[in-house]
């Protein structure tokens, strides 16, 4: 069958939800027996977000093949349970790229490239490889950004072609918005809305369905109003209030019956009635009231919690999991340096150390490392944060402050950490570290084997740096083990102590392969181990739901 396609654009503000207005969409489809892909369009010239600070994008989210893409495509995996690819994240910086190269190899001999037809052509091109690529049966597609942004506009007149170049029948435009509440007169305006449909009008746009979001109520005059003024169907105004359970989004838009009127835009049958019994207990256990269990998450870019937003959603789905409620301490590494936040250090029942960059707040993450291993507090270092841990074990062990990764101290005696040998002699820093799906070997008896209940796992990577393997034996000798390696022995993947009741880092990034009906079996281990710490009753065995 040809693929159906679903757009989203946004309007009034950027940051609107829209990314998980598709992701919830995504599962409204799923849950009707679609197969479904997503896809996002980023406007921004950089070829991907790999380059990018945190606190420029958020988080970095890294698919199976490899891809760096933006943390939107986070929230498409989790809510809907699928495993995108790289397609699945287009970017001008590509789009112009690819026709620029074809353009000096000589493609387009004799003629002038414009943005239309030739930049239009290779974004539709791009679009129609996510049903190639996946066999979705329907692709939602999301625009970044708001429109009226003038790098936007070359998406959004691919996606007015599209609707020519594949019928009415195929496609549906759902544009979502932000209604301001005005605190003077105590009401919700709708002009910035009518006046975003008119922008989206004039490029050819009429949308078929408008979410329409809000952090207060929307009443029936408010739909009516917005329906009457932007032309939309009053069914098709969908309001949205802003929820502090983002997985509680699926089930508001399936009473509001949004799967049903797509369905019928798009003239499908479903292939089954939609069972939501696993999603409303998910919905209905993260409302019930839980003990806590405090974690401490010690990273360089607290501030801006997107940065870690596939770390905290794989807490949260653990704790879920085993019945208590997670209690999440944001802690700058920097401030540990200043000889802050011990206090929080000693309160807490658990200390993530998560993934990051460059040697600004390493020495905060190394006495974090230090802090947990003296204390016996449970330790999970992801990426970076195993790399942390095995520098403090290897200043104890060598009774030596020299001991570093030589990403940040390129002179150190003793590199613990250092860069990988197929790293050697690149200097371009886009999309060349060792990225996407690789195997591990965990090894029988350890923590890290129990907790996985089988002895070959496979994990999303995103590094430059490893544990080097002249110090294995010696690490070996003092209650260090090394409980995954890659297929050849190579790679230390996992290291864990022996002498502590959870101290555990990976090389790779498991927060990225977490779902909430499904939590990853590391952090439902490290969890399990802070509940023990705190002396709080848990499920155990924990309860996964089948998504």
């Amino acid at each position: 069958m040809t693929a159906k396609y679903i757009f989203f654009t946004g309007g009034v503000v950027s940051s609107v939800g829209k990314g998980v207005t598709a992701a919830a969409v995504g599962r409204l489809l799923k849950q009707r027996g679609f197969k479904v892909a997503v896809q996002k369009l980023d406007p921004y010239i950089n070829v991907d977000p790999g380059t990018m600070s945190p606190y420029q994008h958020g988080e970095v989210f890294v698919l199976d093949d490899g891809a760096e893409t933006d943390l939107d495509l986070g929230h498409y995996e989790r809510f809907i349970d699928v495993r995108l690819n790289k397609v699945c994240n287009i970017t001008t910086g590509q789009v112009y790229a690819e026709v620029i190269g074809a353009e000096r190899r000589g493609d387009f001999l004799g003629g002038t490239i414009q943005v239309v037809p030739h930049i239009t052509n290779e974004i539709k091109r791009r679009i129609s490889l996510v049903a190639k690529t996946t066999g979705a049966e329907i692709v939602l597609v999301e625009v970044g950004g708001t429109v009226g942004d003038i790098e936007s506009l070359p998406f959004i007149e691919a996606l007015r072609q599209l609707r020519t170049d594949l019928g009415r029948e195929n496609t549906v435009y759902v544009h979502v918005t932000w209604l301001p509440f005005i605190g003077a007169t105590e009401e919700l305006k709708t002009k910035p809305t009518q006046h975003s449909v008119r922008e989206l009008r004039s490029y050819g746009i009429s949308p078929d369905m408008i979410v329409a979001r809000s952090d207060s109520p929307i009443d029936e005059s408010i739909r009516e109003k917005i329906a009457q003024f932007c032309d939309v169907e009053k069914r098709a105004v969908i309001p949205m209030v802003t929820e502090p359970i983002l997985y509680e989004i699926p089930l508001l838009l399936e009473k509001a019956k949004v799967g049903d009127y797509l369905l019928e835009r798009l003239n499908l049958t479903q292939p089954h009635k939609p069972d939501w019994t696993a999603w409303e207990k998910l919905v209905k256990e993260t409302k019930r009231k839980k003990p806590k269990v405090s974690i401490a998450l010690v990273g360089k870019y607290v501030e801006l919690h997107d940065a870690y937003i596939s770390v905290r959603e794989s807490l949260k789905h653990a704790a879920l999991s085993l019945g208590v409620e997670l209690d999440l301490k944001w802690v700058h590494s920097a401030d540990i340096e200043k000889g802050r936040c011990q206090d929080i250090l000693e309160s807490v029942n658990g200390i993530v150390v998560p993934g990051g960059f460059g040697s600004r707040g390493i020495e905060g993450k190394i006495q974090a490392a230090h802090f947990a291993r003296i204390n016996q507090v449970p330790y999970f270092g992801l990426c970076l944060g195993m790399q942390m841990m095995v520098i403090e074990f290897g200043r104890e062990v060598l009774a030596n402050e020299d001991v570093n990764s030589s990403e940040f101290d390129r002179s150190t005696a003793n590199p613990v950490i250092d860069l990988m040998p197929d790293q050697q002699g690149i200097t371009e820093k886009g999309g060349t570290m060792r990225l996407g799906l690789y195997p591990c070997v965990l090894q029988p008896g350890t923590i890290a084997c129990k907790a996985y209940g089988k002895d070959l796992v496979e994990e999303r990577h995103r590094h430059r740096f490893e544990f080097n393997n002249n110090y294995r034996e010696l690490f070996s000798e003092n209650g260090m083990k090394f409980s995954g390696l890659s297929p050849d022995g190579r790679l230390v993947e996992i290291a864990e102590l022996t002498n502590h009741p959870f101290m555990l880092g990976t090389q790779f990034h498991p927060e990225f392969l977490s779902r909430p009906t499904r939590p990853h079996p590391l952090f439902i281990a490290f969890m399990r181990a802070a509940c023990i710490k705190a002396g709080i009753p848990f499920n155990d065995p924990p309860e996964i739901l089948e998504p």
